[in-house]
């Protein structure tokens, strides 16, 4: 399913569509590239999809979604399908249901030259294979947020961290990384000083890193040296997705102007709108962001 675009794309976003589901059964459309490709959209670039999904909810991602953005879909049985539960500011995840693994060769040619593009995945649908399309090279920024790298899950469903042994692999050939400073809490005991040596050995590996930490606010480490950025004031009402505006915001802001740490405040401008409003409604427009950047 390859829709027709008169514009020329520039940010492409690859990973899994979610459905993530209510207690009374109903869904919210999820998933990275949902939130990272309407932000986009809504920033000025021109955003495309890879996804996989089951074919009900692709004939219908166009309405859920937005028309204006192409989707090359893999059909699959089913729809990778997640239930959050949030207490405390902690979140409880499940995976009810997975959809295809995104393979190399399910890039469209055509998107394989784009300027930005983002590697969402969300349950180990992207392997290091998929970098093989999309080598290094002035002028595009390869970035990825690498939670989905960061999951398991057991039998019932019940997602658990699990190390990122393809780190060392996958590192070098980016050009952003962009993740939550809670992603890797599990791993470092619980304590915020061995996230953070987690966060400068990775550094080390990737000119651009990115950590989020909710009210706290952001830490940009270019080439290994952290310059910290304050959180702008929110009243939260739903988090999900917030960190995937905030990546999306951060990579079209970069790509139109070139300056990161003008990038991340930016970024966290955009990500204090998202949480204000539940699901994809509260994905900020320019002006909005305009109004409320200092």
């Amino acid at each position: 399913m390859l829709d027709a675009y008169s514009a020329s794309p520039n940010f492409l976003a690859i990973g899994h569509v979610t459905k993530d589901l209510h207690p009374d059964g109903t869904f919210s459309l999820g998933g990275t590239v949902t939130f990272a490709a309407l932000a986009a959209y809504r920033l000025g670039l021109v955003p495309t999809i890879v996804t996989s999904a089951d074919a009900d909810l692709l004939s219908r991602l166009p309405s859920l979604l937005s028309p204006a953005i192409p989707v090359q879909a893999i059909p699959s049985a089913e729809t990778s399908t997640f239930v959050n539960v949030y207490a405390q500011g902690f979140r409880t995840q499940y995976l009810r249901a997975r959809a295809s693994t995104i393979q190399p060769e399910h890039i469209p040619t055509a998107w394989r030259d784009l300027p930005v593009v983002l590697l969402g995945p969300l349950a180990q649908e992207l392997t290091p294979q998929i970098l093989s399309v999309f080598p290094r090279r002035p002028g595009r920024i390869l970035a990825a947020t690498p939670q989905g790298w960061l999951r398991r899950w057991d039998a019932d469903g019940r997602v658990w961290p699990t190390p990122w042994h393809d780190a060392e692999q996958v590192l070098p050939q980016l050009d952003v990384l962009i993740l939550s400073h809670d992603d890797l809490l599990p791993f470092a005991n619980g304590s915020r000083t061995e996230a953070d040596a987690i966060l400068n050995a990775w550094s080390q590996r990737v000119p651009l890193l990115v950590a989020t930490d909710g009210r706290h606010g952001a830490t940009l480490y270019q080439q290994g040296v952290p310059t910290s950025f304050p959180a702008y004031p929110a009243h939260e009402v739903d988090p999900t997705g917030a960190g995937d505006v905030f990546a999306a915001s951060f990579l079209a802001h970069l790509y139109q102007h070139g300056d990161p740490a003008q990038a991340t405040n930016f970024a966290n401008c955009a990500a204090s709108f998202s949480v204000e409003h539940p699901g994809i409604s509260g994905i900020p427009t320019p002006a909005q962001v305009a109004q409320r950047l200092c």
